[in-house]
């Protein structure tokens, strides 16, 4: 990018809105075969049996953080080195629950009774290989995975990390991780069920050959100001989708979507945990300043992902309730 490019204000105008229900229907392009072609391609790429648990913020240095996966109950600390460890979240003792157990100087400490766990194996209590990439952490669970475990989850390509500017959301809802990146796997949807960010949405191409679906959208700022940019959207595995900025405004930019399996809930419904990683990145001359105000951003970020995906949860949760009653179309 050229100093001048970089000093340009990134915004267009929009020379001739058009309204909601003018705007180019896409159902005809967005093929239900088309879509399930490309999740089976994605179903089929390999993950080492790695999850992810959820931001890297989660797991503090004085605190543990528990959660489920697939319906197991995981635990993860931090030893006294700040290295991440995880394992199963009940107490060998007597099953207490250790998703709230103190940590103290690396060790983990049952509430229940004070029994001690270091992160080594103790009393038939085993730690699981976990993962943190400086944005997430991830747990291998190889008898939930049954694949051939990998030493570290495949991760996308991602901007430099002292050059972006990362907020992380998470969110749950009432389908399988399928339905979620089903619903990535759909740009289409984007201007209809989402006018209040996405307008003048085209996909340039629908990644039947190439496995990269290629869209190229405005983001909404107020009015008819927009930032145009091109995408792209690719799986690198059953449960993550990715969307790349490729030009315009934030190229380098991704937006990681990852699908984790909590298991049923009271209901008997299974829950799927979104987290989702957006990290920003510009070589603009004032995007120093936006990732020196990151603390002021973050939230900004999260917010605004979480209103898109009040809409994708929808959508995710409606595909998997026909799917369950066998009224899904196709």
């Amino acid at each position: 990018m050229s100093p001048r490019s970089r000093l340009r204000v990134p915004l267009s105008l929009r020379r001739t809105p058009v309204a909601w229900h003018r705007q180019e229907p896409t159902w005809r392009d967005a093929s239900p075969r088309l879509i399930d072609a490309a999740l089976k391609r994605a179903q089929a790429l390999p993950t080492g049996n790695w999850y992810v648990l959820g931001p890297s913020t989660a797991v503090g240095a004085d605190r543990s953080h528990g959660t489920t996966v697939d319906g197991t109950e995981i635990v993860a600390w931090r030893d006294s080195e700040g290295v991440l460890t995880a394992g199963p979240g009940a107490c060998p003792h007597l099953g207490a629950p250790l998703a709230r157990a103190p940590v103290r100087c690396g060790t983990l400490v049952c509430p229940w009774h004070g029994l001690a766990l270091s992160g080594a194996p103790f009393a038939g209590w085993n730690p699981y290989p976990a993962h943190d990439d400086g944005t997430l952490v991830w747990v291998r669970l190889d008898a939930h995975g049954g694949e051939d475990p990998l030493d570290r989850p495949v991760l996308p390509a991602r901007p430099p990390a002292g050059a972006c500017l990362t907020a992380v959301y998470s969110g749950t809802g009432v389908c399988e991780p399928e339905d979620i990146v089903a619903n990535r796997l759909d740009p289409w949807h984007g201007a209809w069920l989402h006018p209040y960010s996405f307008v003048d949405l085209t996909v340039l191409d629908d990644g039947a050959e190439t496995d990269v679906l290629t869209v190229r959208v405005s983001f909404k700022v107020a009015g008819r100001v927009v930032v145009p940019v091109t995408a792209a959207f690719t799986a690198p595995g059953p449960r993550t989708v990715l969307m790349t900025i490729t030009e315009g405004e934030g190229a380098g930019s991704v937006v990681e979507t990852h699908a984790t399996p909590l298991g049923p809930g009271a209901d008997g419904r299974p829950r799927t945990r979104v987290t989702e990683a957006t990290l920003a990145t510009s070589e603009r001359t004032g995007f120093a300043l936006a990732r020196g105000a990151a603390p002021l951003l973050r939230p900004l970020m999260r917010r605004a992902a979480g209103r898109l995906w009040q809409d994708d949860f929808s959508y995710a949760e409606r595909r998997w309730e026909l799917r369950s009653t066998g009224r899904f179309p196709g």
